[in-house]
């Protein structure tokens, strides 16, 4: 059955894609396209699609990200732990908060609970966690950051990127 199908493929192969995948952040998207066909490949295969056949609507009938956006989740998912005290202490040295000093306007369209994008010049350190992390934080809108549990945040952060991937 279906389900089955899509417990196994989601033990034995979205398992292996999710790992460390957050190192794959800033990649070129003819560099996560492999991953993306593998995504591809599984979701027709749980539904017996063909290769000509929409894919868009297999995946959101899984309602699975795409691997852009399981990236971006990776990264949010760990800057919340990490602000809310579940990750390791290094990892929250690299993310400090905006404060007025930091902001050129006082507006109050100006958002709270924001992180501090460090200058960065070069593509490689674009990709760090130190850089990515605020990059993607900082995306993200209030509701979702000010998820009062990870669960709850998992839950809105997802819903957040999907409707990004596939409404828009």
């Amino acid at each position: 059955p279906t389900s089955a199908a899509v417990q196994l493929v989601n033990s034995f192969v979205i398992s292996r894609i999710d790992y460390c995948n957050s190192l794959l952040f800033g990649l070129p998207a003819y560099q996560l396209h492999r991953n993306q066909q593998v995504l591809n490949a599984a979701a027709r295969m749980i539904y017996g699609g063909k290769r000509q056949d929409s894919i868009t609507a297999l995946l959101v009938k899984l309602h699975w990200l795409s691997m852009v956006e399981r990236v971006r989740f990776k990264i949010c998912l760990t800057v919340y732990k990490s602000l809310n005290g579940s990750s390791p202490e290094y990892i929250s040295e690299f993310l400090k908060p905006v404060t007025d000093i930091h902001r050129r306007s006082s507006l109050r369209s100006a958002t709270h609970d924001q992180l501090l994008v460090p200058m960065i010049t070069n593509e490689f350190g674009k990709r760090s966690l130190a850089f990515a992390g605020p990059s993607c934080w900082n995306q993200l809108p209030d509701h979702v950051r000010q998820s009062p549990s990870v669960d709850t945040f998992k839950r809105r952060l997802k819903t957040h990127l999907f409707k990004l991937s596939y409404c828009t």
